[in-house]
């Protein structure tokens, strides 16, 4: 009987201290996945400038140009688009930042799924329709912004919200991607080089400036 119970014991520590081979889960170090590089739909660009017009001539808008922000885009990649109505092209395009909404401001926390929102104080950019008009003196960039006015329910909080048009110094000429570019309060922001070249455009059309971000 001794022997036996000896015997019996023997087995218990083995087989709670080894696991059979057939069990055991390899270790495998995990991969961190990079986003995908969205390249810009031009035939959906087309599609919604075709729409566009029709509501700059409508609205009494400028038909000169618009601006078209695809916010389907990693915000690494340029997804602002100023489309000439005449050419029946795009004849800038840059990046620009969208809020950061709950993420650290100024990172690129929600650079390839941003987050939109009409709620003041959520820090989040809105999608939309807007009038852009009336210039002013902006504390960012190159000192120059203009007024969004949103005009569907979506946006409608724009003015409410401080949400304007201006440069920032932390945004970049060149696509950053896989990083973002920084991520502000909701305004949608350009680089200084960027302001530069659009505020002249802004200034010399007599009528307002259709600005549409979409998804």
């Amino acid at each position: 009987m001794k022997i036996i119970a000896v015997l019996l014991a023997i087995h218990l520590v083995f087989s709670c201290s080894y696991e059979p081979k057939e069990k055991r889960v390899p270790v495998t170090n995990s991969v961190v996945k990079e986003p995908q590089k969205t390249e810009p739909d031009f035939s959906k660009i087309e599609a919604k400038a075709e729409e566009a017009l029709k509501f700059c001539v409508a609205k009494k808008f400028s038909t000169d140009f618009c601006i078209l922000i695809d916010m389907s885009i990693h915000s690494g990649v340029k997804r602002f688009f100023v489309w000439d109505f005449k050419k029946k092209s795009v004849i800038r395009e840059y990046l620009v930042g969208h809020g950061c909404g709950s993420n650290p401001w100024s990172f690129d926390g929600s650079k390839d799924r941003p987050e939109f929102s009409n709620e003041d104080g959520s820090h989040l950019s809105s999608l939309g329709k807007y009038k852009l008009e009336g210039r002013g003196h902006s504390e960012w960039g190159i000192n120059v912004k203009y007024l969004m006015h949103g005009l569907e329910e979506t946006n409608s909080n724009a003015l409410k919200r401080y949400i304007v048009f201006h440069s920032w110094d932390q945004m970049s000429d060149d696509e950053v991607f896989p990083k973002g570019s920084p991520e502000g309060w909701g305004c949608p922001t350009v680089s200084n080089n960027a302001m530069r070249e659009i505020d002249p455009m802004l200034q010399k059309t007599r009528k307002p400036v259709l600005m549409w971000m979409y998804q």
